[in-house]
């Protein structure tokens, strides 16, 4: 295992208690300029874990609470008037920092959504006419409740199909959990991880896992995985050639974060569910049947012969 992703865990592990699951999907989609969103009850450190998270990276962050009423320039920003000067002054919003933790996304109205979604893509923003670059590394991290559905906003499949991964965050097991309570009840508080990385080996980081070699077999296996997810009975909608290039992407960055320079099929694997579980949407006959996207996606792991 390389030594900064090394010393990143174990800062992380010092403070965030058994998810390591949602620190290496951060991590990989860190590495792979892509953006995470987060799916658990309220409770189960999803704002410590990325808080801390960008902490121990040495890198800007803000939380921004999602809610129906915010407007997109409480995001990115507006120009304000000042009397004094007898002129506007360009003010940069919260969205100008390097991981932005999006709190309960599926709160905001449309027009922030949007705001949001673009500035994800294209990595800048359009204030008064002036194009503005956000800072690298650019992450979001995106939360949404899954068991409160009133007051809240429906996020349209486009918007879902940008973000790289999508990680579901359960209740803790009960060994972690009583941890989880002695170093919150503890004598001595828990503090924030320690800077064990900063943006310039970040970006060393980013470039490396693009030299980790991909047998044209794998690559094979990869796209075959995704084209198969448009053929399940029962799914209405299968992933797209981005999808492909995501599990690519995710699997390269995991078999770095493994110590290795070359991709195994088993990262395809185990990359799989996080990039396809939000962009394989099933049929109302299957949903009513109580399948789920989790089960078309472990049929087709089991269907797609394996290199």
């Amino acid at each position: 295992m390389s030594d900064p992703v090394d010393r990143l865990r174990k800062e992380m592990a010092r403070v965030l208690v058994g998810q390591r699951d949602l620190v290496d999907g951060l991590l990989i989609a860190l590495l792979c300029h892509g953006h995470v969103l987060v799916e658990g009850v309220p409770g189960v450190a999803k704002t410590t874990a990325v808080r801390g998270f960008a902490h121990a990276l040495g890198l800007t962050f803000r939380r921004l609470q999602f809610t129906p009423d915010l407007l997109p320039a409480d995001l990115l920003g507006t120009q304000v008037y000042e009397p004094a000067r007898s002129e506007f002054r360009l003010h940069r919003g919260p969205i100008f920092r390097n991981i932005i933790l999006a709190d309960e996304i599926n709160r905001a109205p449309a027009k922030v959504q949007s705001a949001l979604l673009e500035a994800m893509e294209e990595r800048q923003v359009t204030l008064a006419g002036e194009t503005l670059a956000l800072p690298e590394p650019f992450l979001v991290m995106a939360t949404q409740n899954p068991v409160e559905q009133e007051g809240v906003y429906a996020l349209p499949e486009a918007q879902v199909d940008r973000f790289m991964l999508k990680l579901v965050v359960g209740y803790p097991d009960p060994e972690d959990e009583i941890r989880i309570v002695q170093s919150r009840t503890g004598p001595e508080a828990v503090g924030e991880p320690a800077a064990v990385l900063d943006a310039e080996q970040v970006a060393a980081l980013r470039a490396r896992v693009r030299t980790v070699h991909l047998e044209p077999s794998i690559l094979a296996y990869a796209v075959r995985i995704v084209t198969t997810t448009r053929e399940v009975d029962g799914v209405r909608l299968g992933g797209s050639p981005r999808a492909s290039i995501y599990l690519v992407e995710a699997a390269r960055a995991r078999a770095h974060l493994e110590g290795r320079d070359y991709v195994l099929p088993e990262d395809v694997k185990r990359a799989a569910p996080d990039v396809l579980r939000h962009r394989v949407l099933l049929t109302y006959e299957a949903e009513a049947d109580g399948r789920t996207s989790e089960d078309a996606i472990a049929l087709v792991l089991g269907s797609v012969p394996t290199p």
